[in-house]
């Protein structure tokens, strides 16, 4: 079972920006959960007869010792080199497995994918590239396999099977609990292709009249202009998505609504606005009290609360603010630290360390030749500190109980 379902409707996704132009067309009903059920009554107790003797024993109970969960047994299993190996993503093209994805998957023991690049062949041909990843990855211990699936302009996977999702913009104009319904079909299709984690919904407020702003309004990626309408459209998608056995990722935390440049593109990236207890972090904030899975950290950075440091790597905003004052309890994971200009006067190996260190847990890289570099400084870190080992643990802990809720681990 997973955990409760997000109960406001409400904001959508990713990280990395699209090619295609958005359609404008309403996407089609997508078919509503299943809700059978069996429910077995227990058996009525049998009596003991009145005339038993009580056993002469002590009066002490003893419990056996609690059965250790499958993400316990699994953590306890790796040695330190594979733990770091579930801190990392690595893309793989949608058009098919290439040698560096292989060689991150079985050689740097990395626990993750992202599927980069838009593909029309449809869920079959994605379905076929999903089941040679996994065949890759260590038995019992499978791999999280994620897209970027907004809509609009970003929505990697397209072709047979996957429906024409309009942009994010077209989404907020609907009923909540219709594109709730939509989200669970767009999640089926996912499930379908061997996809578990969407990079979506998008959580980015663009106040209405705020001019350029590259990464999220210039796409039409937002759901409204106003938290409130962010919050209820971006957790109908992310409920959506959970009901379809898809893991939702929300971001771009803590927004990238109130910037002027793409991370993706340009260095220096600062919001001069956003506070730590900001109104704009209302969608954020409700989709941690609903138990969302997934955060991704922007990379932009925050003058109002730490000045001078990317989010992604500022233990202000992922323990102070995200895991401490909102209370998230599941899986940090960055935007792009592969090729985002916004990040590239650090070394991938940095990268990697300053995002552990910070709290995060998965290192996204759309380069997955990084990988060897970026676990190899992971592992040099933990190895010379017992502090920053513990953090890699505490990590990897929390990325195999998420794949054991997901049924990843056997």
């Amino acid at each position: 079972m997973r955990r409760v379902l997000l109960g406001l409707a409400a904001a959508t996704l990713a990280g990395c920006t699209a090619s295609t132009a958005p359609s404008t067309s309403s996407p089609p009903p997508a078919s509503p959960p299943s809700s059978s059920a069996t429910h077995r009554s227990a058996p009525a107790p049998t009596s003991r007869p009145a005339t038993t003797p009580r056993p002469a024993t002590s009066s002490r109970v003893t419990s056996p010792p609690p059965a250790q969960s499958s993400a316990q047994r699994v953590f306890a299993a790796m040695n330190l080199r594979e733990r770091v190996g579930q801190l990392l993503m690595v893309d793989c093209p949608t058009s098919g497995v290439t040698g560096a994805s292989e060689d991150a998957i079985t050689g740097s023991h990395v626990g993750a994918v992202i599927l980069d690049g838009t593909s029309f062949a449809g869920v079959a041909e994605i379905a076929v590239i999903t089941r040679q990843l996994q065949g890759l990855a260590p038995k019992g211990v499978g791999l999280f396999v994620a897209t970027d699936q907004e809509g609009g302009q970003v929505q990697r996977l397209q072709g047979p099977g996957f429906t024409r999702i309009v942009s994010g913009v077209q989404q907020g104009t609907l009923a909540p609990a219709q594109l709730q319904r939509f989200a669970r079909g767009w999640g089926d299709e996912l499930r379908a292709a061997g996809v578990n984690v969407n990079l979506a919904p998008v959580l980015d407020v663009v106040p209405a009249g705020f001019g350029a702003n590259p990464p999220i309004g210039d796409l039409d990626r937002q759901y409204g202009s106003t938290p409130a309408a962010v919050t209820s459209h971006g957790l109908a998608v992310a409920r959506g998505l959970m009901a379809a056995g898809v893991d939702p990722t929300v971001k771009h935390f803590p927004g990238l609504g109130r910037v002027h440049g793409n991370t993706d593109l340009t260095s220096g990236v600062t919001d001069t606005v956003t506070t730590p207890d900001d109104p704009y972090l209302a969608p954020f904030r409700a989709a941690v009290r609903a138990g969302v899975p997934f955060v991704m950290m922007s990379t932009a950075i925050y003058a109002q609360i730490d000045p001078g440091t990317p989010a992604a790597f500022s233990s202000r905003i992922v323990t102070g603010l995200l895991r401490g004052s909102l209370g998230f309890r599941g899986l940090v994971i960055s935007d792009d630290l592969g090729g985002a200009a916004q990040v590239a006067d650090f070394s991938p190996g940095e990268r990697a360390v300053r995002f552990v260190a910070a709290g995060g847990d998965l290192v996204l890289t759309v380069d997955a030749g990084q990988a060897g570099e970026m676990t190899g400084a992971l592992l040099a870190r933990a190895k010379s500190d017992p502090a920053f080992r513990r953090k890699v643990d505490a990590a990897a802990r929390r990325v195999l109980q998420e794949k054991q809720r997901s049924g990843l681990l056997g």
